[in-house]
């Protein structure tokens, strides 16, 4: 007896099926962590090496090799952009819930920063290597303007010197280094693009798998009344606020085809795994935040898929 999908099932069920194997690689992450019991040593490790090294050769890869045409892509930075700023505007909302500033500068950014391993995963999965080139000028574009703010939130509230920290993080590096190449039109040597090559196609794995791995237990409770309210709060304007403003502009701007999809897929990411390496490193309430990263992932796997088949 064979099983087959009726064709009103297909069209939702599509976008589930086509992402199960990259949520299936964060699971593994997560089963892994348990069961090799490699420590927290190896994966802090493996997080450093895809956030300072593999994951910004993703991204200058894409951004050199990729043949950009700003015009065409205009109406899908806008939509994205315009997502984004909802999820920061709304996001301020989490300050009336009786958070210490520091609290809430931490949490803060997890209502608009977004997982670029899962975005470039799906992104490629769903549309190939156009989809893959549309998501990589998003990452490029969005990765310094969603750094800038989690890190100008945090120092407002801490110590730390926005520009200094800015200076230093790799994906703005990578993304000022591709995108002045691609303007530039300067063409790499074929070694250095196989090389570079070699270092994004491991990004993709080893970054799902680190995702999966950080979903453990921080230690810390999300808590009860105000702080429980304010994580509800945050998720509910990260995985459907971000996403029904996006639905929104997409039928504004007549976006279609790939860039309408990137667009959506973008907008309905969990958050950023780096969002708790950034608290954590200035000062601020790793706890907290990894417990919403953790959530959001979780979620993320079934709010995604609804997205995209609701479109």
């Amino acid at each position: 007896m064979s099983l087959t999908l009726t064709p009103a099932l297909t069209p939702a069920l599509a976008p589930t099926l086509a992402l199960l194997p990259d949520f299936a690689l964060i699971l593994l992450g997560a089963s892994l962590r348990r069961v090799l019991h490699l420590g927290d040593h190896f994966w802090a490790g493996l997080e450093k090496l895809v956030y300072y090294v593999l994951f910004p050769a993703l991204l200058f890869n894409g951004l050199v090799k990729a043949r950009i045409d700003w015009a065409a892509a205009g109406p899908l930075l806008a939509v994205v952009m315009g997502a984004m700023a909802t999820g920061m505007v709304l996001g301020y909302g989490a300050r009336f819930f009786r958070l210490t500033p520091m609290s809430f500068a931490s949490q803060y950014q997890c209502a608009f920063r977004f997982n670029s391993y899962i975005g470039l995963a799906v992104a490629g999965k769903l549309y190939g290597v156009p989809g893959i080139a549309a998501m990589a000028i998003v990452v490029g574009v969005m990765v310094p303007p969603a750094n800038m703010a989690a890190v100008w939130m945090l120092a407002r509230h801490g110590e730390a010197s926005v520009w200094r920290e800015l200076v230093k993080n790799p994906l703005i590096l990578a993304t000022l280094a591709g995108v002045a190449a691609n303007v530039a039109g300067f063409q790499p040597p074929e070694v250095l693009l196989q090389f570079l090559g070699r270092l994004g196609e491991a990004a993709i794995a080893l970054g799902l798998l680190a995702v999966g791995a950080g979903l453990r237990g921080t230690g810390a409770k999300v808590g009860a009344g105000a702080a429980a309210a304010a994580a509800g709060y945050l998720l509910a304007v990260k995985l459907i606020a971000m996403p029904l403003a996006a639905l929104g502009l997409i039928r504004w701007f007549g976006l279609t085809g790939v860039y309408a999809g990137v667009a959506l897929v973008f907008a309905a990411l969990p958050t950023a795994s780096s969002a708790y390496i950034l608290a954590q490193r200035m000062g601020g309430d790793g706890p907290r935040v990894a417990w919403l990263i953790s959530v959001s992932t979780v979620l993320g796997m079934l709010t995604l898929p609804f997205w995209l088949a609701w479109r």
